[in-house]
């Protein structure tokens, strides 16, 4: 992987995130595939905002980072920096033809299929203590009951900034099956999947469908299909099954 990194060797990035965010999990992975040493810094999720504003990024959402000298905030652009910083191994395939299917993918992963684990797990968050008390217990927190229910009108304003009310939250559930099954097509069409040569897109898609394994009903839905096991090889550590669905929106899975 690392091969003609010699005129890049001194090409490093300090990393913002936190462990459960898909979009840092797809910096991560991309910053690895190219060699880049990278420095990560945990970030406790609600306050990155704060945190990040305070360091000058201003969108204030994770992935941020620097690379280069250079402020980036978002993984699509990341993915397409990394490739004129560090051209090999590549993210995107030479083929014009190709390269136009990735970068759709990868558009449509971005836009799309993040916003899927993103609206169940902030509405989630923004109305059970119990799921923010477990966070706050996964990341290390003292009194972790306490720090949920503290927590609660920040979870509650973070639900806001991505419409995760409970129509939304409600169809990213409802449209979980759909989402898996375009996954599935995208690897079936070789756009993503091929394990000895990944591309943007794959590290876009994979943490997402990662994200969904931590809730513990979509378990069932992700076994034995081909993107759970593609998202497992390139994420293999994740908590899985940490969030349970509260009643109202567990009447919204599907069947």
């Amino acid at each position: 992987m690392r091969e003609g990194l010699s005129s890049v060797a001194c090409v490093q990035a300090r990393l913002y995130g936190f462990a459960i965010s898909n979009p840092a999990n797809s910096a991560r992975l991309m910053l690895a595939y190219k060699g880049v040493e990278t420095k990560w810094i945990e970030l406790p999720p609600g306050v990155h905002p704060l945190i990040l504003k305070a360091l000058g990024y201003r969108r204030g959402t994770v992935p941020a980072l620097k690379l280069d000298g250079r402020k980036i905030e978002d993984s699509v652009e990341l993915s397409h920096v990394l490739e004129t910083l560090v051209p090999e191994p590549p993210l995107f395939p030479v083929d014009p033809e190709r390269r136009r299917a990735v970068e759709e993918a990868e558009r449509w992963g971005e836009a799309e299929l993040q916003m899927v684990p993103r609206r169940i797990f902030r509405w989630t968050f923004a109305h059970d203590n119990g799921a923010r008390a477990r966070l706050a217990r996964d990341i290390g927190f003292p009194l972790p009951g306490l720090v949920g229910w503290l927590n609660a009108p920040i979870a509650r304003a973070m639900a806001g900034r991505v419409d995760a009310d409970l129509d939304h939250a409600r169809a990213a559930l409802r449209d979980v099956p759909a989402t898996l099954d375009h996954v599935d097509r995208l690897l079936a069409d070789g756009v993503i999947g091929d394990p000895d040569a990944p591309n943007a897109a794959d590290f876009q898609i994979a943490p997402s469908i990662r994200a969904l394994a931590g809730v513990r009903e979509l378990l069932p839905l992700l076994a034995g299909r081909p993107c759970d096991a593609h998202a497992r090889r390139l994420l293999p550590r994740f908590p899985e099954g940490r969030v349970a669905l509260p009643d109202a929106l567990r009447s919204a899975l599907p069947a």
